[in-house]
């Protein structure tokens, strides 16, 4: 702990008096800064006990000098007799006693030097006592994070070490581990965190919230400001937390990776060589899951699946979450975590796996959160007609596109399916395609007369719609 200015005065070998400002005893020494300059302002950071003989003062600069060293934020003055001023003036003890400056009387038998001296040595005393904590800080808490306890360990050490709680947050602003019921009980909004520090109050306890290396943030809450030596104790937290999650998230994308592979396996029809691997995957028949969405949106359902190993099987292919489970119930759990287009499908996994892509892209096109294979449009009905009637149909239908699209003069009917899959929507189907609205427009414009139907009509566009689909 600093020296303080009562502690200073109370050292019977330097005989010091307390003269004004007694309220001010408990402020801590910085350091000793000796001079007889009447404005040393420039010269000073804060915190310092002054010392002076008043060489330069007289009655005139007594209130001005004072208040100059008050705005210095110096700790206190020492006043030197015996020389200059046979005692501290009255009219300088008296502006310091309105101001509340801390003014010690000097003995003339009591040199600088002994007061720069015991302040010298309180000062390294403290700065011994800081690196020997430090150090023995950070070596308990590197056996901590290589110990089995891991992160949650960690994260109760530091608290113990900085005698208050703290909270570790995922990237998510989920909380991942707390060092108490306390801490766990305390909500914080750390998702709008950028790299850095934020210091922040939660009752009566001060909370700094510092960002992780990798992802994440770690809240630390204390009654009072944490010190130098507690910072570094944190910040020593934050590096092995750091690469404890990076660790984790390493392994968790290798598992991601291995989820991903099996699920190849399965869609090959590798069905026991892919139970070896995970023979923890849920009981067929399975009902197929496919769910399209932001990647942040899809990482974060992801983690709340593995929860559910057993029941249900998870892996990431190309911008989509596959979903293996025993029954649908798992939809629920898909829409309450984020905003999803998914699609779903039963039945033999390769091809249930391709109808809940299918469906996922029409979900996604149609803007709903979720769809069924059965239900989207087209395959219900393609079902119930004869194959060859329904490729005669679709044939004679579109014969002036395709023969248009053959002489390379444009792409007639692809522009036309997209169309119709945004129901008409210009600048949506435009936008899929990569063309500008009115060369879209301009294409169905085109296949409406070759075709010689009114396009705005609902049956014509359920007809091609149907024909398109039996091309596909």
């Amino acid at each position: 702990m600093a020296l303080t200015l009562r502690a200073l005065a109370a050292e019977p070998a330097l005989g010091l008096r307390v003269v004004a400002g007694e309220a001010g005893l408990d402020r801590p020494i910085g350091w000793v800064h000796p001079t007889e300059l009447t404005d040393p302002q420039s010269f000073l950071e804060g915190g310092e006990l002054l010392l002076t003989t008043g060489l330069t003062l007289y009655s005139a600069t007594y209130e001005p000098y004072v208040r100059r060293l008050v705005e210095a934020d110096v700790a206190g003055l020492g006043f030197g007799v015996g020389l200059s001023h046979a005692q501290v003036p009255d009219a300088l003890v008296a502006v310091a006693d309105e101001v509340g400056l801390p003014v010690l009387e000097v003995p003339r038998r009591t040199p600088f030097i002994a007061i720069t001296r015991a302040v010298s040595r309180s000062v390294a005393a403290d700065e011994y006592a800081a690196t020997v904590r430090i150090g023995r800080a950070q070596q308990e808490l590197t056996r901590t994070a290589v110990g089995r306890s891991g992160a949650g360990g960690v994260v109760r050490r530091l608290a113990r070490l900085i005698d208050g709680w703290v909270v570790l947050y995922d990237s998510a602003g989920r909380v991942r581990e707390a060092s108490s019921a306390k801490a766990r009980s305390v909500e914080l909004d750390v998702t709008g965190l950028r790299a850095g520090t934020r210091v922040v109050s939660h009752g009566d306890d001060e909370v700094v919230i510092q960002t992780l290396h990798t992802r994440g943030a770690l809240a630390v809450g204390t009654a009072e400001p944490l010190d130098s030596t507690g910072q570094h104790i944190v910040n020593t937290a934050v590096s092995l937390l750091s690469l404890a999650l990076e660790q984790d998230r390493a392994q968790r994308l290798s598992l991601s990776q291995l989820h991903t592979g099996v699920l190849e396996l399965l869609a090959a029809g590798h069905r026991e060589l892919a139970r070896d691997v995970v023979p923890d995957l849920p009981q067929e028949p399975w009902t197929v899951l496919a769910v399209a969405g932001s990647k942040a949106a899809r990482n974060t359902l992801y983690e709340r699946l593995e929860t559910l190993a057993g029941q249900v099987f998870a892996a990431h292919r190309g911008d989509k979450l596959i979903v293996l489970a025993e029954n649908d119930g798992v939809s629920a759990i898909v829409a309450e975590t984020g905003e999803f287009h998914s699609g779903l499908s039963t039945g033999d996994f390769p091809t249930a796996l391709r109808q809940a892509e299918e469906a996922a892209e029409a979900a996604r096109t149609q803007r709903v959160p979720m769809l069924r294979y059965a239900d989207h449009a087209g395959a219900g009905l393609l079902g119930l007609v004869d194959q060859q009637a329904a490729q005669a149909f679709s044939d004679q239908l579109l014969a002036p596109v395709r023969e248009f699209d053959r002489t390379g003069r444009g792409d007639l009917e692809l522009s036309l399916r997209c169309w119709l899959e945004h129901h008409g929507h210009w600048d949506l189907a435009a936008t899929k395609l990569g063309v500008h609205r009115h060369t879209l427009r301009n294409r169905v414009t085109k296949a409406a007369e070759l075709l010689g139907r009114d396009l705005d009509a609902p049956g014509v566009r359920a007809e091609l719609w149907f024909a398109l689909q039996v091309r596909s």
